[in-house]
Order: C-alpha cells, then structure tokens, then sequence
C-alpha cells in the first residue's frame, strides 16, 4: 500500500559483460555502487563486496569467475511486481522494466520499507479504531490482546497498559469471551448482545482475522449499551398506568361512536386468550386500551409488562423479548436473563408500535405464538411460559405486508381481532371532557386551583387538528395549567400562541380582506367556533365590535 512510493532503489550502477576481466570489474566498482553482469543469468556485485575478487587475477575473464565462485545470481522484477512474495532476497534484486534497467533494490532496503509499511498501517488502524466510538479489541491466535483503544478503557475502566501483552482472560471469565469462540470457530458475529462482565451490557461485532484461511487473531467493536438498558429498566419499573384498575374500561372517555366501538369489542375480548390488535396514530390512546383490556380480563391480578419496538435499537428487541443465556465454552453454571415474554408469564405482554420490529424477530415471535415455545439468544433449551399478547401499531399492517415489509403469517396471527383507534381531528367531540380531565389532573398535580376553561380557548382547542393527538393536548394542557397565575379560569392567554396563530392563518387563509371572500371567512370562523362570536373575532384578528358590524351588514345569524 505504502511500499512503492517509499522504497529507495539504488541507481548507481552500470553493467558489464562477463566477456570482461576481473580488473575491469574492480576498477568501475571506483565509480557506481553496483555492478550487473551479463552472463547466462544475470549477477549484481555491490561496492561493498570487492573483497570477493581481491585475490583474483585481474587478467581472468569474469564468466570464468563466476563459474568457479559459485555466486547465486540475481532475480529481477518491475517495480509492480517487487512485492512478490516468491522473490529470493538473499542477492539483490534488479528492478527492470521490458528490456532497461531501472535500479537496484537490496534486501536491507526491503526489510526497512516493510516496517516503515507497517508502521504506517499500525497508525492507520489505531487511528481508525481511536476515531470510532465503540470499544476495539485486537488478540492474536492465543487470546493475546495487542490493541486495546481509549473507549475500551473507559467502557471496562481497563487501562491500556494493565491489558494489552495479556490474555483477554486474565481480565474476563473465559466464558464470557466472545473473541475465543471467533478464534475458535471462525465465524463473525453482528449486533449481538453481549455481557462480558456483570455491570456492562454491550453490542458485539467481531471478526477472525484470517491469512492463507488460517486464523492468525480476531477484531471486535463493542457499542455500550448498559446505559439504555439502566433506563429501560427504569421506564419498565416506573411505567405509567392509565386506567383505574377496579373499572379499566371506564377511565377510556370518549363520545365519539368509534371509540364506543373500540371499547365494546375490548370489553368482549378482555378474558380471552388471543392476541388482540389495536392500530391507530400515535397518542390516540392505544396503551390505555391495552391496559384496560388486560385489567378488564382474566389476567389481571398478573404481570402486564410492556415493550416498545420504536425505542429500543433494533439488534436489542430479540434479546429484550426473548432472554438471553451466556455463550459458555466450558462446563459450568450459565448466566440467563429473562425476557418481557418469561417475565409476563401468566400475565399479558403489550408489544407497542409492532410494525417497527424487525423481520427476523417477527419470525421467532411467530413461532412462539403458533408452538408456544422459544430459545433465548445465545441458548439451547426452550421455554414454553403461557403469555398473553396485545399488539399496537401506527402503521397499516396490510399495506406493510404487501410491500413485504411484515411477516404475513404474523399479520394474520395476531390480527382476528382488530381494534382501531381514530385521531382525534376526527372526533373533536371528545375534546372537551379531555381538556376537563387534564385539568383537575395537573390541578393535583401544580397545587393549581383552575376550575374551568374559558369558552373562547375551548373553542381554539377543538378547531385545532391535533397531529399529535391525545398525547399533543395533554401536554398543551399540562403547559397551560404550569403557566396560569393565579386565575381559577383557563384563559387564551395561556394557550400556546402556535395553536391559535396557526388557527388565524387557517381562518383567513391567505385570501386577504377583499370584500367579496369577508362573508366567507366570518362564516367559516363562526362555524369552527361553534357560533362564539368573542371566539370567532380573535381567530379574524378583529374587534369583536367590528365582527357584530359584519353580521349585521351581511345578514348573517
């Protein structure tokens, strides 16, 4: 890579033919470094060497000496091909391009540029590796570990110069090594969730390093992930509970049909044992459901554990579902970790936003719902614990199947029964009593003493889409009720200005104050408004004076 731009070839030198005499060839030894003699092979004689023709006569003819002195003739390559590892370096090697001579090149020569080449690789690597932001680990054939970068110091808080020269063993239980079985078996491993030690989590890639398809060593980045699974560990224990669990079904508020809907085919499925699907947008309300289902039911005196594809990295969500049992090369105790599906036997696992799990992952998680059985990562013997499913997703599952973007046979498995929530754009009718709903919890909450929201901000809120939905006018709420000073009313003033800015260009929308669009526009405001006149005259910027004016000039009720 490095060699042919930095190794020195020697172009001192001439060349005789071996019809010459032992004189001549000491005499231009005077003058060049190098000497190529042409004979039935070709010879180099270096400045350094005329003591090999010191006691020849000097009249004797050069191919009579060279039979009789047995020297080992020179090989000779262009400078393409010097990197042959056939190459014979015990005469120098003459660089030689079609039928001109370009140099010589020694053996000391060779050998300082190889090291000045791995000196340059070395750096390389060690560049590389100190660059990335996973822990590197380099070991030879014996485990020896001969690299060891600064995220791997401060991952297992092992300083370089305590491991590198040792076996990785001394540091780590052999078993728990993933490195010996790469040295071992052969085989790379990819986003593999890895214990080496009790306090740290990481995910693995690791690779032989292989010349001549002989294992000479093995390379492995580790990604720390003992933080994520601190605070997933911390959200699972802390999770928030929706729904009073003496009457689940009734803390679910809503006039909007569909919802009744929703919460009828829930109640009938509650005690059964079959999946149950609930797909919707994001904050309709799809975990509530899922927990008034599982507090509704049969199951609920049992663990209801939860586990969110969107927010656990994907190589993490098999082993978060499944378990994990440590890789063991020797007899002994093996160390197991239950997954979301042991530790809910019993009980019911709700599986959130499905459709970003994996496909490898949707095929074992089919698997165990159609065999009742499983292997945790990295284990043999087979689990067969009794865990009740429920499964949301933002996505249509239909059309991700189509696109081959889903298991099919997944889909059809957890989808006979089917919930779907609606967006609350499409059923504002439940805005109202969520907003009530929100303020007495954050009153308790801020020791806040609102009891009631103003008419013309309530009118604001249910004009507004809500992309967000249930969860976006939670948080509204949340800030509006943070923000009150001492008022016992929910005033516009606190609700954030986006929400009614947004709803002022919308009104308008964009057509300007001609007085042929002004009926129009007033009309559309009274109706978003539901006929509040106070709250229709803040959306049109206007007075609400001059807004009683226009009703009255257009004849409008």
């Amino acid at each position: 890579m490095f060699t042919d731009s930095q190794m020195k070839i020697e172009t001192s030198f001439t060349i005789l033919s071996d019809d010459e005499k032992v004189g001549t060839l000491t005499e231009v030894l005077q003058d060049y470094s190098y000497i190529i003699i042409e004979s039935k092979q070709l010879f180099v004689i270096g400045k350094a060497e005329r003591f090999l023709v010191a006691a020849v006569r000097k009249d004797q003819k050069i191919k009579d000496w060279l039979q009789i002195s047995e020297l080992l003739p020179s090989e000779y390559f262009s400078i393409q091909d010097i990197q042959n590892e056939k190459i014979n370096w015990l005469r120098p090697v003459i660089i030689k391009k079609q039928n001109e001579y370009q140099g010589i090149v020694t053996a000391a020569e060779r050998i300082r540029s190889l090291q000045r080449e791995n000196k340059y690789i070395m750096t390389y690597f060690e560049t590389l590796a100190e660059t990335m932001n996973d822990a590197v680990t380099a070991v030879d054939n014996n485990g020896t570990v001969f690299y060891w970068n600064s995220v791997a110091e401060d991952t297992y808080h092992i300083k370089k110069e305590a491991i590198i020269g040792k076996k990785i063993g001394e540091h780590f239980d052999s078993e728990s090594i993933q490195l010996h079985q790469i040295l071992k078996v052969g085989n790379p491993i990819r986003g593999t969730y890895h214990r080496p030690n009790e306090h740290t989590h990481v995910l693995i890639n690791a690779s032989p390093v292989l010349v001549d398809n002989k294992i000479i060593g093995g390379i492995s980045t580790e990604h720390d992930i003992t933080k994520l699974i601190h605070l997933n560990q911390e959200l699972d224990s802390n999770s928030v509970l929706y729904v009073q669990k003496e009457a689940p079904f009734s803390s679910v508020l809503s006039s909007s049909k569909e919802v009744k809907r929703a919460v009828e085919i829930a109640q009938k499925v509650a005690s059964a044992e079959i999946p149950v699907l609930i797909s919707g947008e994001t904050g309709t309300g799809k975990e509530q459901l899922a927990q008034a289902i599982h507090y509704g039911g049969s199951k609920r005196k049992n663990p209801l554990l939860s586990l969110n594809c969107s927010t656990i990295p994907k190589d993490l969500i098999e082993m978060e579902l499944f378990g994990y049992q440590k890789m063991t090369f020797d007899s002994g105790d093996t160390e197991e970790i239950e997954g979301k599906v042991e530790q809910a036997e019993t009980g019911t696992l709700f599986i959130e936003e499905v459709d970003k799990m994996p496909l490898a992952v949707q095929e074992k998680l089919l698997h165990y719902m159609t065999e009742q059985s499983f292997t945790r990562v990295g284990g043999e013997p087979q689990k067969k614990p009794a865990t009740r499913f429920i499964l949301s997703s933002t996505q249509p599952l239909g059309e991700l199947v189509r696109k081959g973007e889903f298991n099919e046979k997944l889909y059809y498995q957890i989808s006979v029964i089917h919930i779907e929530i609606p967006p609350l754009r499409k059923r504002k009718e439940d805005i109202p009593h969520l907003v009530n709903n929100f303020i007495k919890m954050y009153n308790e909450k801020y020791a806040k003493k609102i009891t009631k929201i103003n008419e013309q901000a309530l009118h604001i809120l249910c004009a507004y889409d809500w992309p967000g939905n249930i969860k976006e006018l939670k948080n509204v709420i949340e800030h509006s009720v943070l923000v009150s000073e001492g008022n016992n009313e929910l005033t516009l003033e606190y609700i954030p200005a986006e929400i009614v800015d947004n709803y002022k260009v919308s009104i308008q929308g964009g057509k300007g104050n001609k007085e042929d669009n002004e009926m129009e526009r007033i009309e559309e405001a009274l109706k978003k408004t539901y006929g509040n006149k106070s709250a229709a005259a803040t959306l049109l910027g206007i007075s609400r004076g001059t807004l009683y004016n226009k009703i009255k000039e257009f004849g409008l009720k």
